[in-house]
């Protein structure tokens, strides 16, 4: 089957043999799409990462279907199975407990092997969490890196951090609410007080909350609190100083020119140092 019979055939969905990666939402039911709700009631089944939460979503719209487990405890054991099902013109659904299947989850290995074995792979679009905060943070959203939930090894930890710190591209991470203010710490440890951060908490939910300008107040808010709901952070990309590509000769002229006009030295380096985004220092030492 190909991607061309498939756009030509999509009024029929779910096609045979067809894997679908079907978006679930991220907190308010409503968020599914129509769109969604066909696949998951007329695949041959649906495979959960835990088949609790998606009977929530089944039993919302009134969805009938055969439900399994399909999470990293057991994914390794299912896959050949869900690929020879594919094989014999079987429709799948594949379905995270909240958000895009395949992000952070083992949707990710079952569509790299069916892809290997030339079977369509549909993706039925939809909310997810990554994305819902990084708009709604109003940090740079045009280029960004998705890091996921960080490792647990310190040495794995620490490396992923320390690049955290010194990128320039704004960082979206997943965490556990019990595991929040141990890195909150790490945060502030590599990347300082200062850095820009969003903790979005229970998005799309009755209950959405963004929390802390900075490291130091996100820290502050959940000092003394009980942490609960999903986490997403996002955390604004370090402002790098391109020293070597500052024309120091012109930046002296400038200073030279603000303090004839009347300018302290002090006012002068402040202004040229908010002008082009430097450190106040640097045009100081220049005179």
């Amino acid at each position: 089957m190909t991607n061309n019979f498939l756009l030509s055939h999509r009024q029929e969905e779910p096609g045979k043999g067809v894997l679908y990666l079907v978006a679930t939402p991220i907190g308010n039911l409503d968020d599914i799409s129509p769109r969604a709700i066909n696949i998951l009631a007329n695949v041959s089944l649906v495979a959960c990462e835990d088949t609790r939460q998606t009977k929530k979503i089944m039993n919302k719209f009134s969805i009938s279907n055969n439900l399994i487990s399909f999470n990293k405890e057991n994914s390794l054991k299912k896959i050949p199975k869900l690929v020879s099902e594919l094989k014999i013109g079987k429709s799948i659904a594949i379905v995270s407990d909240a958000g895009m299947p395949g992000i952070c989850d083992p949707g990710e290995n079952l569509v790299n092997k069916v892809k290997s074995e030339g079977i369509n792979v549909v993706c039925i679009p939809g909310a997810c969490a990554a994305i819902t905060a990084l708009v709604s943070s109003g940090m740079p959203s045009s280029k960004f890196i998705f890091e996921g939930f960080l490792p647990k090894k310190n040495i794995d930890r620490e490396k992923i951090l320390n690049e955290i710190s010194k990128n320039e591209k704004t960082t979206i991470l997943y965490e556990s609410p019990h595991r929040l203010k141990k890195l909150l710490g790490e945060l502030l440890k590599f990347c300082g007080g200062k850095r820009e951060i969003l903790v979005a908490r229970e998005l799309t939910k009755r209950f959405e909350e963004h929390v802390g300008n900075d490291i130091n107040s996100a820290i502050m808010f959940f000092k003394d609190k009980e942490v609960k709901g999903e986490i997403t952070l996002v955390i604004k990309g370090e402002i790098k100083v391109r020293q070597q590509e500052l024309n120091k000769a012109d930046l002296k002229k400038d200073l030279d020119e603000l303090i004839k006009a009347g300018l302290s030295l002090s006012a002068a380096s402040k202004y040229l140092a908010k002008k082009n985004g430097i450190k106040k220092s640097i045009i100081y030492n220049l005179k």
